[in-house]
């Protein structure tokens, strides 16, 4: 036990003895001393084997990492001698002995094998396409459409250069420039010798004669010939489709239809050019009449004969291709209008500045257009979605003449409004234009109207929404605001007129301002205001003013974030500011508001909406003024309560004070009932028969003392205020019925029920009549009866107030009209 003890380390010894120590502690830990050798021994033996296999481990690892390191210095020497053997090759074949310099040099070998390999695909590619056209021009007469299918193979290697350059950023700019000119020459000498047979078999039918020799055999040869063309121009047709479907190309002329046309051409050439009498500025219709007849006379020719090649060739080639074939009568119009074209860009410099020969030539253009759409649903543009544009929208357009046009037609329109207004009776009411039912506006609006009917007709078949707002914003609105200012002028001028200041110092000229003649004046004024506000009411529901603001709001909505203009030059706000505000809140708010919340003329019909408004009611004020200066000799009466007559049977004449009252009604009445429409006459009417029951019940009734006979004849004469005023209203358009101006003054003619009670000369008189007036039927108390329960309370006076029909008066204004009575009041 010593040596291995003294084998141990101190720290090992003190491990041990710690060990010892904590299990045997007392004598009894010596009898599981075997057990605990036992235990140690176990854990030895464990150690023992886990240091073998760490020992194995290690070993393993060391042999495995001598091997790798071996391997590395085996493929590191084997590296370095090919990295010596490539140095070798390299001097050996560039001469060099520096490395560097080796692999430059073989680097620039490198590219001029490059170099060599293009230049011998440009040479193959470039002999390839000579070839091609060497061999196509030896097959055109004899086999022609072995030339199309070479000449379309040459076509397709000078559009692919063509399509591939800007990758190459350019490159063999010359061989591009070659290989197309020589496609160009081939399909220019192909297509003369195409267009010579077809012109061959032209003269044999007699093309465009009206007598055309065309039997079968010729027929034939013309389709043949026909298709050769057609043939021809399909590889550019096919580019065209591709292009035409994302940018809108304009469809090319076909061909055999350009060859067709050539003679048309020599022929409207030989009408429409030089001094020949056919040629004349002010008749475009010549010419454009000509060209329709062109279109009239011979499309009926390709709808026959051209159509069944068509049909042919667009079930060859396909959906794309095929559209170019689909209608062989808007082909031909195709190909007949840049004749039309070329002969307008001579005409239109001639003309510019003749601003009368320039609108009618667009007028007579738009009426061509028109026809070309009518008679032939003419649609050149087989991907467009939009109906032709037409010739106008190319001279307006893309030849940029819409604003010189649009200014011509601006000035005039301006001048004929100032013809307009100028004209001595146009301030005059014109009471044959419109209904007898209807307001009458004066000549002037009718002949304005009239004028901004035409120019809607004018503009009308424009197809460019920016051109058709510009002529509503900048021709017919702004005669609408200058013909609105002119009426705000009158009706300014006359209240200026008949203010004090203006009494005094206008003298002689009161006349022109006073009874018939001021309200005339009125009339004027406001008859033109609702006469214009109606037609702008009328436009704004017409298909075509609908469809043009429809068309601003998609396209305000469109541009909701885009900031751009809507039309034109003008702005979101600019347009907003002249037709309607709609417009600029539908685009500054997501408000959900549909195209039907607006209107086009919103803004310059308010204007005249407020117009007439005020107008009307200075007629109102004008018309009551007068009637309540007519009364005041009426009100100064002071016999009511001394008049005394027998007469009560017979209808008593009205007093003598009141006929400048009934003359008043009488004539101004009699002459609105002529120039207003019926709703705005009864709105004046009530209103004036309303101050008429003021004035009365407050300058008359309520002031004076009324005997039986005066309170007769004031109730007279009230009435025959009223058969003045229906008499008046019945000789127009306003036809009321009998005493419906009494039923208008509802509070003073139940104060005349009141006041006209009847006056019983005692207690037991009046029980009689009432007893009288029980077996007759009428059931009404008597003045004395209806005093006695007017007066006694609330209750009982709207008791008897029912009874007597009296609903609008209230118990003490009841009490102060009998109270007026002589009897009551004594």
């Amino acid at each position: 036990m010593a040596n291995p003890a003294s084998a141990l380390s101190s720290h090992e010894r003190t491990r041990v003895e710690d060990y010892l120590n904590d299990k045997l502690q007392v004598s009894a830990d010596l009898e599981s001393l075997d057990s605990l050798l036992s235990s140690l021994r176990a854990q030895h033996e464990l150690q023992r084997k886990q240091l073998a296999e760490a020992h194995e481990a290690l070993s393993n690892a060391t042999k495995a990492s001598n091997d790798h390191a071996e391997a590395t210095r085996k493929q590191a020497e084997a590296f370095n001698e090919q990295q010596a053997d490539i140095d070798r090759r390299l001097k050996e074949l560039t001469g060099s002995d520096a490395s560097d310099e080796a692999a430059k040099r073989f680097e620039a070998s490198i590219e001029k094998l490059r170099r060599l390999e293009i230049s011998r695909s440009y040479m193959t590619l470039l002999k390839e396409a000579e070839d091609l056209s060497k061999e196509a021009l030896n097959n055109i007469k004899d086999q022609p459409r072995t030339a199309i299918q070479l000449y379309t193979r040459l076509y397709a290697i000078a559009q692919s250069l063509k399509d591939a350059q800007p990758a190459a950023e350019g490159a063999a700019p010359h061989l591009v420039d070659y290989v197309g000119k020589l496609s160009s020459a081939l399909r220019e000498q192909m297509r003369s010798d195409f267009a010579q047979r077809l012109q061959g078999t032209m003269e044999q039918m007699k093309w465009p004669s009206k007598d055309l020799h065309f039997p079968e055999d010729i027929q034939a040869r013309w389709g043949e010939n026909v298709e050769l063309l057609l043939g021809l121009q399909k590889p550019e047709l096919k580019s065209h489709t591709s292009v035409s479907k994302h940018h809108g190309v304009e469809p090319p002329v076909l061909l055999p239809l350009e060859v067709m046309v050539h003679p048309l051409e020599l022929r409207f050439k030989y009408h429409f050019s030089g001094d020949k009498p056919t040629n004349r500025l002010d008749k475009p219709e010549y010419f454009l009449a000509h060209v329709m007849d062109l279109i009239n006379n011979f499309g009926g020719f390709f709808a026959s004969y051209l159509q069944p090649i068509f049909d042919q060739e667009a079930q060859n080639v396909g959906t794309d291709l095929g559209w170019n074939f689909y209608n062989a009568s808007h082909a031909y119009i195709t190909a007949l209008l840049p004749v039309l074209t070329h002969k307008i860009t001579t005409f239109l410099p001639q003309i510019s500045n003749h601003p009368q020969l320039l609108s009618h030539f667009m007028h007579e253009l738009m009426n061509f257009d028109s026809e070309v759409r009518e008679s032939w649903n003419y649609l050149p543009d087989p991907y467009s979605t939009e109906d032709w544009r037409g010739m106008t929208w190319e001279v307006l357009t893309k030849q940029g003449w819409f604003d010189r046009w649009l200014q011509v037609e601006k000035d005039f329109a301006l001048a004929r409004y100032k013809e307009i207004v100028d004209t001595p009776d146009s301030g005059h009411i014109d009471y044959e234009g419109v209904d007898l039912s209807s307001t009458k506006p004066t000549k002037a609006a009718v002949r304005v109207n009239d004028l901004l009917e035409t120019i809607t007709e004018r503009y009308q078949p424009l197809s460019s929404f920016s051109q058709k707002l510009h002529f509503l914003i900048d021709i017919q609105i702004t005669i609408f605001d200058q013909f609105h200012e002119r009426l705000h002028s009158a009706l300014e001028a006359y209240l200026a007129m008949t203010s004090a200041i203006g009494r005094t110092v206008q003298g002689a000229d009161a006349a022109s301002i006073e009874g018939v003649a001021g309200l005339e004046r009125l009339c004027r004024v406001f008859g033109s205001a609702e006469y214009l506000e109606k037609k702008m009411e009328d436009w704004s529901n017409e298909v075509f003013f609908v469809e043009l603001w429809t068309e601003l709001q998609d396209r305000v909505r469109q541009n909701k974030d885009g900031g751009r203009n809507v039309a034109g030059t003008m702005s979101i706000a600019d347009v907003a500011s002249r037709t309607s505000q709609a417009v600029h809140n539908n685009h500054d708010q997501n408000t959900g508001a549909s195209s039907s919340d607006g209107a086009l003329f919103d803004e310059t019909a308010s204007a005249y909406r407020r117009l007439r408004l005020r107008s009307e009611s200075i007629i109102t004020s004008t018309l009551t003024s007068n009637v309540r200066s007519a009364l005041k000799p009426y009100s100064r009466v002071s016999t009511w309560a001394s008049i005394s007559t027998s007469n009560t049977t017979t209808p008593l004449p009205p007093t003598s004070d009141l006929a400048p009252a009934m003359r008043t009604l009488s004539t101004e009445i009699t002459f609105l009932s002529r120039a207003l429409g019926i709703a705005p006459l009864r709105r004046i009417i009530r209103q004036v028969l309303l101050a008429i029951q003021t004035y009365l019940w407050s300058n008359v009734l309520t002031r004076t003392t009324f005997s039986a006979s005066g309170a007769a004849q004031f109730i007279s004469d009230v009435e025959h205020l009223c058969s003045v005023v229906d008499t008046a209203l019945g000789s127009g358009a306003g036809q009321p019925t009998a005493g419906s101006s009494i039923k208008s003054m509802k509070k003073l003619a139940e104060g005349l029920i009141l006041l006209g009670l009847e006056n019983p000369a005692d207690a037991k008189t009046a029980a009689t009549t009432t007893e009288e007036s029980k077996v007759e039927g009428d059931t009404r108390p008597g003045l004395w009866e209806v005093e006695k329960r007017l007066f006694k309370d609330n209750e009982s006076a709207r008791v008897v107030l029912a009874e007597l029909g009296i609903e609008s008066l209230t118990e003490a204004e009841a009490r102060s009209v009998l109270e007026r009575r002589a009897e009551i009041g004594n």
